[in-house]
């Protein structure tokens, strides 16, 4: 069951009660302050019978120890504290997040400066998500299990200052959980209207949001969008999300993500086993939708529009049958022959229109897009294709520095041909070879002249490995790494 973390910060001082963590540095070199308690006979016994000196990744733990009323006692090795990266903070919060246990009132003390305090806490809050909300109530002791609540106190230096980044990095993190929420909904759930109002919420937090239904949608010409959803009795949506914390005449950041709520493949249907995953088909655009949360949320100085697709591909006799045709929102027309190769068709209309209606300084769309992009990077990286180099530059600066990498892939002419067909403008699939890029420049066809980034999301968006900051099966990834490249490069 999560703990529900209540966050707070203050200058150093050693508590009366409760958990304390302390943390120390290789050679047990430790913050002032606590050294009459690292220096106990208990804590030198036990740091010798288990060979703890302070290394990296180590920690070393003792109940209720004789220098000290805390009930319990953590020594947390840091490793070379010089060498502390900032995501090393945060892999440390969520590590000391799950050694929390029942613990109600919890002190993290070193000499700690306000950010890495800041990432302390972003990186507890990150890893005590949890998504159990399907789970009954267990009723073995005749009482219903309340969630339980630690109180944390980070102690720091630089209090205010440590406030302040946390109002910013909290912000964030409500940010991924919204979107590890999104992908972890059954689609039974979540269809595209309920999607569309999840997006809607977001008007809570200062966004104007715009939902456009079926109607609406076949008017404007999105033939591509529309395909992907006929088979389905649940319509489709698309929702407009946008932020304007920037200047009056700045022009907007765009992200547009793949919302497609269940993915059977549609008459091409997938093999039955593993089928289930399919509900996280929407990664991309539940990043979307948390990252304008995020943007929101921490106000942002910048303008920014995030525009998601959301339909359901389901075999029925009104779904799109291999070798039909259809006609994009562009005036493109696309010779569908895999309608399991459906994201793209829905990506293609909302790039053109994107680019349209707001004239973007930039667009990344976001996708759980191809097998073939697990096969090449596994869970690690996410595929990234782009048609400009410092767009592409800074995605990947932001993602070395928040832990979300992407790993970028080729886009070129002699691919571009092999989604070119005699029956229409170009097909839907290329082939078994490069099926990453080859989606990746069916993409580009429906770019114009803006700065364009495509993440391909499908191994690192679900089922991806857990680590110090989430256990969940859904990671929200990409809500980090495009925050922090808007704040890097784009806000005022």
């Amino acid at each position: 069951m999560p703990k529900s973390l209540t966050i707070s910060f203050a200058a150093a001082k050693l508590p009366s009660s409760g958990t304390l963590f302390v943390l120390v540095g290789e050679g047990f070199t430790h913050a002032s302050g606590a050294e009459e308690l690292l220096e106990d006979t208990q804590v030198l016994r036990a740091a010798s019978a288990t060979e703890f000196n302070g290394k990296a990744g180590t920690s070393l733990e003792i109940m209720a120890p004789n220098a000290s009323p805390v009930d319990r006692l953590v020594v947390m090795g840091l490793g070379d504290i010089d060498k502390m990266t900032e995501q090393d903070w945060v892999k440390l919060g969520g590590t000391i997040a799950g050694k929390l246990g029942k613990a109600k009132t919890v002190t993290i003390f070193g000499d700690v400066d306000a950010s890495s305090a800041a990432n302390i806490a972003f990186g507890a809050k990150l890893r005590t998500y949890a998504f159990d909300k399907y789970k009954t109530k267990k009723k073995d002791d005749g009482k219903a299990k309340k969630m339980t609540n630690a109180r944390v106190t980070i102690a720091t230096g630089a209090v205010q200052a440590a406030k302040t980044e946390w109002s910013k990095l909290s912000a964030i993190a409500d940010g991924v959980h919204l979107a590890r929420d999104l992908v972890n909904e059954p689609a039974n759930v979540l269809g595209p209207v309920e999607f569309a109002a999840a997006a809607k919420g977001l008007e809570k937090v200062g966004c104007k949001v715009s939902i456009l239904g079926d109607k609406e949608l076949a008017k404007l010409g999105m033939g591509s969008l529309l395909s992907v959803s006929q088979g389905s009795t649940k319509p489709a949506r698309v929702a407009i999300m946008e932020w304007k914390g920037g200047k009056a005449r700045q022009k907007p950041v765009a992200f547009i993500g793949k919302g497609v709520v269940f993915d059977t493949g549609g008459i091409s249907i997938k093999p039955g086993a593993g089928m289930g995953d399919m509900k996280g088909d929407m990664g991309g655009a539940a990043t979307v939708t948390g990252l304008m949360h995020a943007l929101a949320a921490r106000k942002a100085k910048v303008n920014a529009v995030g525009i998601i697709g959301c339909v359901e591909n389901m075999p029925d006799g009104d779904a799109t049958r291999p070798g039909d045709i259809v006609t994009s929102l562009s005036g493109q027309t696309i010779e569908i022959l895999n309608t399991d190769a459906e994201g793209r068709l829905v990506l293609a209309d909302l790039l053109w229109y994107a680019e349209d209606k707001f004239k973007p300084q930039f667009m990344v769309d976001l996708a759980t897009l191809t097998g073939a992009i697990l096969v090449a990077l596994g869970s690690e990286h996410a595929g990234l294709f782009s048609n400009d180099d410092d767009l592409s530059a800074q995605i990947s600066d932001a993602g070395k520095a928040t832990g979300e990498l992407v790993w970028r892939m080729p886009l070129s002419k002699a691919y571009d041909k092999l989604i070119d067909t005699p029956n229409a403008d170009m097909k839907n699939i290329g082939g078994r070879m490069a099926g990453s890029i080859t989606a990746a420049q069916f993409l580009q066809r429906f770019v114009r002249d803006t700065p364009w980034a495509h993440l391909d999301v499908a191994g690192t968006a679900m089922n991806a490995p857990k680590s110090e900051i989430s256990q969940s099966w859904a990671s929200g990834y990409g809500v980090r790494l495009l925050d922090r490249m808007v704040a890097d490069n784009y806000e005022d």
